[in-house]
């Protein structure tokens, strides 16, 4: 069965307007669209974006996203574990893989700590604790709010795939992604300067929110 079932985080950070647009884009957020980290986003760090994201989601570089991107990075993601190339994985191999994913986890973890621990005694404070707190509120408050993660980020994803593949082929060409991008940029640029702000992006974002509550009131009334 043909789905868009693509790398859908991927996606909903590009297509996704004042939600993940904003989440990701601003102060160059894991290479985000604000290249130069002034909390805002031009046209031409907008389209830069968009084309990296394209190219990045296009494992088979046949210039459309479809089912065929997604089994192609599957045989990528076996290939790097498949460490011997013999086309099956080991149990060495499994917990190999498993061992680097955790020592990933632990790396982040211990730079989150670090982050916190100010003084660099070894410990946290509680008033640390609390700087930790407002300066991640800062920091979304800069991008627009919290990042959608897990599912309803993944179904929001299919949505917004959906809705760029405005030919109903079940594939998204380049054209067709960068047009839906470009549409999102265009709502988002309110007074229509080429440039989204950090203000524009939180307006999108409550935008969004307002018609999504509305739209559930409508739900619940029928």
């Amino acid at each position: 069965m043909h789905k868009l079932t693509l790398t859908l985080s991927a996606t909903a950070l590009v297509l996704g307007g004042g939600v993940a647009y904003a989440n990701h884009h601003g102060g160059n957020h894991r290479g985000g669209a604000d290249a130069d980290g002034d909390g805002t986003v031009t046209s031409a760090e907008h389209q830069a974006h968009v084309a990296q994201r394209f190219e990045k989601m296009d494992a088979n570089g046949d210039g459309v996203l479809n089912a065929a991107d997604r089994e192609a990075r599957r045989a990528q993601r076996f290939a790097r574990i498949d460490t011997d190339g013999d086309g099956e994985l080991t149990q060495a191999e499994m917990d190999a893989h498993r061992a680097e994913r955790k020592a990933r986890m632990e790396e982040r973890r211990a730079k989150r700590f670090a982050r916190l621990d100010t003084d660099n005694s070894g410990g946290i404070s509680q008033a640390e604790m609390a700087a930790g707190r407002e300066s991640a509120r800062e920091r979304r408050g800069k991008r627009g709010g919290k990042a959608m993660r897990g599912h309803h980020g993944g179904k929001r994803g299919m949505r917004l795939l959906k809705r760029a593949d405005t030919d109903g082929d079940k594939a998204v060409t380049r054209a067709e992604f960068t047009a839906f991008a470009d549409r999102r940029f265009q709502r988002m640029d309110a007074n229509g300067d080429g440039s989204v702000t950090a203000a524009e992006r939180q307006a999108a974002r409550q935008q969004m929110r307002e018609r999504r509550n509305e739209r559930r009131g409508a739900r619940k009334q029928n």
